[in-house]
């Protein structure tokens, strides 16, 4: 909701699509810098009491942006201060989250844990945008106070989580041990080879963040209409990640993940030409549903491959390739629709997805070839 607020909020302001852009690049800057650390807290302390805190600095960031649209905000640069104070929450979130599943999940049930996390959270992107749109006709500040209602609930929700506290190691901090999850990925190559798979192919085809110029320019939507644009990859997504859980994937994994980026390139493209607003929800469920098959492969050998003493710092590491993915590639997004136009940045992100399967097939030849997940570590 959050999401669809701000971006259609801050293109109001400015009507600059490179804007758009700098809210994922405020949100990315201080991701990158703090999750290294944040991975190191994840495996030094209680990843209940983080996760917490970090929906509690989440509701913060709600409330400054109800704040700034009661006071009639008529210019973005606060906005994206507070994206980047949501960037910190984010940096901690992430490698706390990732690594707390496999602690309350038995081994014989994660793929299948793994797949019910993975459709609660798209379901939450299906309703939160197309809600979000909805509710913003009745103005930013009701979206916001929304949010920030229901972050709080999130925060008490957490207060009545029990979990297991596994060991901790009483590794000093130091610049050796915040880069033992870097090391431990490089070493694994099939790790290192999906998660940059994944970075490199959503960096240059996301398109997420030109959503709000398309449903405004292009389309001729409106809120509304953007908040089922917003929610098109969700309801493709769910509907694989409701698929994984009830039947896990467990044969030719490697090759089914470099398939499901190239659809997800193929259907960026196809976002890219469309001028039906049907076709374009059609293209996003497609490439949400694509995504969702990279997302749980990545997911499952990031936790199988991983011993529980660095998860946090490995999944630190995973969660910057993420966020380079996610919120640097909405900056690139807006830099390339500021100079190309809307519908060439797309298209060639699209048909760039699509080469960087092939690529990543020849130069990762242990991720093609992969047929099984390893077995937990």
């Amino acid at each position: 909701m959050q999401t669809v607020a701000v971006g259609w909020q801050v293109y109001e302001i400015t009507r600059n699509p490179l804007d758009l852009g700098l809210i994922g690049l405020s949100q990315f800057l201080p991701f990158v810098l703090l999750v290294l650390p944040a991975g190191h807290v994840a495996d030094r302390s209680d990843r209940l009491k983080v996760l917490a805190g970090c929906y509690a600095l989440e509701l913060v960031c709600a409330l400054l942006l109800l704040a700034f649209t009661l006071a009639e905000l008529a210019v973005a640069w606060p906005v994206f201060a507070v994206m980047v104070l949501f960037g910190v929450a984010r940096a901690f979130s992430m490698p706390a989250g990732q690594a707390l599943l496999p602690n309350v999940v038995p081994p014989a049930l994660f793929g299948r844990a793994v797949a019910v996390n993975s459709s609660t959270w798209q379901l939450s992107t299906i309703a939160g945008p197309a809600i979000g749109g909805l509710v913003y006709l009745a103005g930013a500040e009701v979206v916001y106070s929304c949010v920030a209602a229901l972050l709080a609930a999130a925060v008490l929700l957490m207060a009545g989580v029990r979990a297991p506290r596994p060991e901790r190691s009483g590794e000093a901090v130091s610049l050796d041990s915040l880069l033992e999850g870097l090391r431990f990925v490089v070493r694994r190559k099939v790790i290192l080879g999906a998660i940059s798979l994944d970075l490199f192919a959503v960096l240059f085809g996301g398109a997420a963040a030109l959503l709000p110029a398309y449903a405004s320019d292009i389309l001729e939507v409106g809120p509304g209409g953007l908040g089922l644009m917003r929610a098109a990859p969700g309801v493709g997504a769910a509907l694989v990640a409701a698929a994984l859980a009830w039947r896990p994937l467990t044969r030719r994994v490697g090759p089914a993940m470099l398939w499901g980026v190239a659809a997800f390139g193929a259907a960026t493209v196809v976002f890219g030409l469309s001028d039906s607003f049907l076709l374009t929800l059609v293209a996003l469920a497609v490439l949400g549903a694509a995504d969702m098959v990279s997302v749980y492969i990545r997911h499952m050998l990031v936790q199988l491959e991983t011993p529980d003493a660095i998860r946090g710092r490995v999944s630190a590491v995973s969660a910057v390739f993420i966020g380079a993915s996610n919120e640097l590639g909405d900056f690139e997004s807006g830099v390339t629709a500021a100079w190309w136009g809307l519908r060439p940045a797309v298209v060639v992100g699209g048909v760039a997805s699509l080469a960087i399967a092939g690529i990543w097939a020849r130069a990762f030849p242990a991720l093609a070839r992969m047929d099984r997940f390893p077995q937990p570590r």
